[in-house]
């Protein structure tokens, strides 16, 4: 599959939910001090992303 979301542990110790497509990083989220925080995140965004309307700030 080429899309798929990556939990990984920072440097600094933080865990960060990344989306990736074809291994390229296209959004991450903020850090999180536990790996279940990061995934939350992830169920948000599943639950949440498909019906998000779109603004254009341009």
């Amino acid at each position: 599959m080429a899309h798929k979301f990556v939990i990984r542990k920072t440097s600094g110790g933080e865990y960060r939910a990344y989306f990736e497509y074809n291994s390229e990083k296209i959004f991450w989220t903020e850090g999180y001090s536990s790996k279940s925080g990061a995934q939350n995140a992830i169920d948000s965004i599943k639950k949440n992303g498909p019906g998000a309307e779109t603004a254009d700030e341009s």
